[in-house]
Formats: C-alpha cells, sequence, structure tokens
C-alpha cells in the first residue's frame, strides 16, 4: 500500500493531522459519488459471507446498475477467485488506484490484489489495518458508482468498526445460517450494528436448506428458518433465504458469481431475488432519510 498517494511520510503531528485532513476530504469526495453503500457482515466465518457479497454485486450489475464490490477482508480475501480476476491493481497518475474490471458494470478491489503473491500472510496489527481500510476508499478511483457492496471480515474486530466510522451511511446486510450456533453470533453481530448506530437494511439466510441435484427436493441440512426468525424477533427486515445449491460450488471454482452462468438454479433466482429486495430496501432507506431531514 505504500504506493497509494494518502500515506503520510512526516513524522510531526501537524504532518500527520494534514495528511489525515486530506485522506478525509478524498474520502468524502469519493463517497459522495457513490449512491449507496452496501456493508455486508456476518457474526462468523464460514456463512458464504463472500458468496453472498459477490453475488448480490454481480446480480446489480447485471441489472445495469454501476456497481463496485470492496474486499476488506484484509487476512482472508476471497472475492478475487469468486470473480475469477488475477493479478495486481494499476496505479494512475497522482496514485490513485484503478480498480480491477469485471465488465461494463462492475468492478473489484481486494487486499490479494496489492500483493505480490497471492499466498503471503498479512501480518497486519489494528492501526495498519484501519490505514489499510482508509486507503481501499480514499485512494482508488472507483468513480460513479449505484453500489458499492463492502465484504467485511466476519465478527465484530477492528475492520468492521473503521468501515463503519469511515462510511458512516453504510447500509449493514447481515448474513447467517439457520443453525443456532451461526444465530447466536449473529445476535453479537446485531448488537454490534446497534452499538455503532449503523443503518441495518436486513437479514440474509444463506445455506437454507440443500437442494438435491438429482431429484432437486429441498432438504432442511441445516434447518430453515432462523434467519427470519432472527429478523422478527429484533424487528428487521428479512432479505431472503438462499438454498445450498452444488451449481454456486461449481461456479465458484470456476471463478464465476452463479448469477452470471447461463443455467437455472435455484441458488441464482435466489440471488437474483436477494439483489431486487436490496435494491428496494436501499431505495427506501435513502427516501426515509431524505424525508427525515425536510
Amino acid at each position: 500500500m505504500s504506493s497509494c498517494g494518502s500515506c503520510s511520510s512526516g513524522k510531526d503531528n501537524n504532518g500527520e493531522s494534514a495528511a489525515h485532513a486530506l485522506q478525509n476530504e478524498l474520502i468524502s469526495s469519493t463517497l459522495a459519488k457513490i449512491k449507496y453503500k452496501i456493508f455486508v457482515m456476518s457474526g462468523k466465518g464460514g456463512v458464504g459471507k463472500s458468496s453472498v457479497a459477490v453475488n448480490i454485486a454481480a446480480a446489480l450489475a447485471d441489472k445495469r446498475y454501476k456497481v463496485g464490490i470492496l474486499d476488506v477482508d484484509i487476512h482472508g480475501p476471497s472475492v478475487p477467485h469468486l470473480l475469477g480476476i488475477t493479478g495486481q491493481l494499476d496505479v494512475e497518475r497522482g496514485n490513485l488506484v484503478v480498480p480491477k474490471k469485471v465488465n461494463d458494470n462492475l468492478s473489484a478491489v481486494s487486499m490479494e490484489s496489492l500483493l505480490k503473491d497471492p499466498d503471503q500472510a498479512v501480518l497486519w496489527r489494528g492501526p495498519m489495518k484501519t490505514s489499510a481500510i482508509r486507503q481501499f476508499i480514499s485512494d482508488v478511483q472507483w468513480g460513479e458508482l449505484d453500489f458499492l457492496v463492502i465484504d467485511s471480515p466476519p465478527g465484530t474486530g477492528d475492520e468492521p468498526m473503521t468501515v463503519l466510522k469511515t462510511v458512516p451511511e453504510s447500509l449493514a446486510v447481515v448474513v447467517t445460517t439457520p443453525q443456532e450456533v451461526s444465530l447466536a453470533d449473529v445476535r453479537k453481530a446485531i448488537n454490534f450494528l446497534q452499538y455503532a448506530k449503523a443503518n441495518i437494511l436486513g437479514v440474509v439466510e444463506n445455506m437454507s436448506g440443500l437442494i438435491c441435484p438429482h431429484c432437486k427436493e429441498r432438504i432442511d441440512l441445516f434447518k430453515s428458518g432462523g434467519g427470519k426468525d432472527l429478523a422478527e424477533k429484533y424487528g428487521l427486515p428479512f432479505l431472503g433465504a438462499v438454498p445450498l445449491d452444488p451449481t454456486t460450488v461449481v461456479a465458484g471454482d470456476l471463478g464465476r458469481p452463479v448469477v452470471m452462468l447461463e443455467e437455472a438454479s435455484p441458488a441464482k433466482d435466489a440471488f437474483r431475488a436477494l439483489a431486487d429486495k436490496v435494491a428496494e430496501a436501499a431505495e427506501s432507506s435513502l427516501e426515509i432519510a431524505s424525508s427525515s431531514h425536510t
């Protein structure tokens, strides 16, 4: 990240304050060009959060929205693999980073794209993570976007808190699986979002039943309905349920979101419906926010 233009090399407090103020201006300028910021998070790993984030972004892009996806999972970035993008990011004049273009409507930035070796471990502590996330937003040439989908690491640590502080108008989408071990962690994530005074767009239940590849019948492998019950308990919108579908695994290995495959599948239909719900909820949220300030 040393090539990013908003890094401060000065050691005096005045220099650091000036650099921080400049970065804040760059962040404000960047965010002003992005209509909706969707913050996808989960209480624990292994619930398919990145898959949900990538497929929401790809489905929105397929509907002719201009979409960016920002992978701030510094220690375990998976967005490049799910989108089939490789190589490092380009830097243009002014030290602005250029997102990787997936198609005409979708671009992405990930920590992995900044590493010379994608298998390299990132051994960073809190302040370095905070600095990197701020630079992801201030130094990237996102341009005009309808949606920026932010894939946050699981849990309630430095990274999600930094995103919420840096992008206070983020709309949080909380991903869970139906079983209690996941729901318990999601309850903590919701408490974290409430503590941070974040805007919660709603809850998504991933891995909601298994679609048999042979008979196409649904099997409640991990139960189902837990996410919807949780949303109702907290008075949050339930955005939808996405089933376990072997097609999703195949799509991930191919480096293509399942919504971009030509063949029909239950997961593809569910993700497209989810993207519609997210877009609708985001537009409603903006209308409510606008009317409350008039």
